[in-house]
């Protein structure tokens, strides 16, 4: 029976870059389902409401074995819906947000080649939306820890760093300031580590990691970093610099029994219809996704083409230093990710 992905094309430059990837993944003749559902501020334009997600959508996600989701617009504004990602994150318990960075052959690598992999927790911290206007010069947010979401998020940590052979995992705190909340996370990164002799643990600072990636990179690969949610969020985005661009970094989101897949950044509006946008993080999602449903050989295909186009240069977008557009290097993607599978390109 196939399996069935929940598709959110999302706002912005979301629905051309999804249908980028769309296209890669039938030039490798996936049998994932992919079922087309609505989500987003312009969805929410439209209609209303307190959420970005309909209630057709949340049967869609429901219902499927997985979820795609296209970059999405959250307004910065009070009183308008949490992001999209948030909600399904909550919703699904999809506690770990994986971001890889490591630097593509032929792409712009400022202070050198990395990689590593930084691991989020996804349902807590400041993003728990516990936030409250006391007056109106006054508000409040509180930072939610548990020691179970600590656990488990350190631990899924570990077992990133065993899968991929490296031998370090490093957790990103702010204890001496942080005492109660950060010391929480501190206590149950120490504990966990325990558990996993074989692999060293090490601990920052956030404001000396931040330092770090940009005084010497390369002292963190083959790491796992790992941390609370606003910190890991914005040290990924940072870190993104390090590999020509954020177009580069896919992600995905999982739980125990559900999964979503997303590039990491964001919607970029004024791109819109413009044809500009690099689709790689968006098409490597896709790939993470339909090996996440089974499909490893088809997802290695489009990993490995993606690969060998950045290196060549010739068909890669303006954040690459080059000249095409994003149907276009989507097309030599999926080219490639045919000619590995010994397919004929017709």
């Amino acid at each position: 029976m196939a399996k069935t992905a929940a598709l959110i094309r999302g706002d912005g430059t979301g629905p051309e870059l999804v249908e980028a990837m769309t296209d890669v993944l039938k030039a490798v003749d996936s049998k994932v389902e992919l079922v087309p559902c609505e989500a987003g501020l312009e969805w929410w334009e439209s209609h209303g409401g307190d959420t970005f997600i309909p209630e057709d959508t949340w049967r869609t996600l429901e219902a499927a074995d997985a979820c795609f989701k296209g970059p999405t617009t959250t307004i910065p504004r009070p009183g308008t819906p949490k992001s999209v990602a948030v909600s399904i994150r909550q919703k699904f318990d999809l506690y770990a947000n994986i971001r890889p960075l490591r630097t593509f052959a032929g792409a712009k690598a400022p202070l050198g080649a990395i990689d590593f992999v930084m691991v989020r927790e996804a349902t807590e911290g400041m993003y728990a939306g516990l936030e409250h206007r006391l007056t109106d010069d006054v508000a409040i947010a509180l930072r939610k820890i548990t020691r179970v979401s600590s656990d488990r998020i350190v631990r899924y940590a570990f077992r990133v760093a065993a899968e991929r052979g490296w031998k370090k995992v490093v957790a990103i705190h702010k204890a001496n300031i942080c005492k109660e909340t950060c010391g929480l996370f501190l206590e149950s990164a120490r504990s966990v580590a325990k558990a996993f002799p074989e692999i060293d643990f090490e601990d920052y600072f956030v404001d000396n990691f931040a330092q770090q990636l940009v005084k010497n990179p390369q002292r963190f690969n083959s790491n796992v970093i790992v941390g609370t949610n606003l910190f890991m969020d914005i040290l990924s985005e940072e870190a993104s610099a390090l590999i020509a661009s954020i177009g580069c970094v896919y992600s995905a989101n999982m739980g125990e029994r559900y999964a979503m897949f997303e590039p990491a950044h964001g919607s970029s509006p004024k791109y819109k219809g413009l044809n500009k946008m690099n689709p790689t993080a968006t098409i490597l999602a896709g790939a993470w996704m339909i090996e996440y449903l089974g499909e490893k050989e088809k997802s290695n295909a489009i990993f490995r083409a993606t690969e060998r186009v950045i290196a060549e240069g010739k068909h890669v977008t303006y954040d690459l230093k080059g000249n095409a557009g994003t149907k276009e290097m989507a097309e030599a993607i999926a080219v490639k990710a045919r000619e590995i599978l010994g397919q004929r390109v017709g």
